[in-house]
């Protein structure tokens, strides 16, 4: 009997198999025409050139990988539905009909194998109560981010003062500008770590957030952890409907909890809950 394979196992094999040939090759190709202008091999035009093979390369390993990991993940992932949500949110894949998953490289055989797949869409996600949550979950600011963040905010103070400092007009007013950001943040993040308030509370009878009171999970539609913007930018939200048409977005990325910690949260109190009301 084959064994199912966790999202998390198929996503960092995705990432594994997929992105870093990838990123192998967008960044081997100008390092290696570098390294061989340096050694006068090639005239330095040579370095455009090996950056456009870089790309075309990596989009070439891209389309024919991506097909091979599609195949291999939603054959063994049980809950395909989270699986296709995970990879366009970690920038596997794409949305389905977008024109760069048109890119993808499939023959005869893959596209036979996709077909057959699509059925395993058709049943819904099937999700395990954590039995290792207590019985009501407070989510609080992060103090090891709320620690990172302070530290940087002292540091573009120094800089700022370094700046300041120097005379010059240019450089007097960029101490000026930086320093203020700095104390700025400073002062934010300081008020963040003497905040001791649960910013979500989570159990087996609803949610409630910093922005919205209570609200028991039978007024409660769509929560889910979605993913926002693309690389560093990137933030990650608890979003909900409540009361039929207002809804919630707190973002989640200076709290003591991953995006996937904060999934399998809210999916275990909504079956405790569901278990309550059989």
């Amino acid at each position: 009997m084959r064994q199912e394979i966790t999202v998390d196992k198929a996503i960092k094999r995705g990432h594994l198999i997929v992105n870093i040939p990838v990123f192998i090759a967008i960044i081997g190709c100008p390092a290696l025409a570098l390294y061989l202008e340096k050694q006068n091999l090639i005239p330095g035009w040579g370095i455009g050139i090996a950056f456009l093979i870089g790309f075309v390369l990596a989009w070439l390993i891209w389309s024919f990988m991506i097909t091979k990991w599609r195949i291999w993940a939603f054959e063994n992932v049980k809950n395909v539905h989270e699986l296709k949500k995970r990879a366009i949110q970690e920038k596997l894949i794409w949305n389905d009909g977008n024109i760069f998953e048109k890119t993808e490289i499939r023959n005869s055989e893959d596209k036979s194998k996709l077909k057959k797949l699509e059925k395993k869409f058709e049943q819904e996600d099937e999700f395990r109560e954590d039995y290792s949550l207590p019985p009501k979950m407070e989510i609080h600011y992060s103090k090891v981010y709320n620690y990172f963040e302070l530290g940087i905010s002292i540091l573009i103070i120094g800089v700022g003062i370094y700046f300041f400092t120097k005379g010059e007009t240019k450089q007097y007013i960029l101490g000026a500008i930086m320093t203020g950001i700095g104390l700025y943040s400073t002062i934010k993040e300081f008020l963040k770590a003497l905040d001791t308030k649960p910013k979500i509370i989570i159990d087996s009878k609803g949610i409630q957030t910093k922005n919205v009171e209570f609200k028991k999970w039978s007024n409660i539609e769509s929560e889910e952890v979605v993913q926002e913007g693309y690389g560093k930018s990137a933030k990650s939200y608890l979003t909900y409907f409540y009361d039929e048409d207002e809804f919630e977005k707190i973002e989640i990325d200076s709290l003591n909890v991953t995006h996937g910690e904060l999934e399998n949260i809210i999916r275990t109190y909504r079956i405790r809950n569901n278990k309550n009301y059989r």
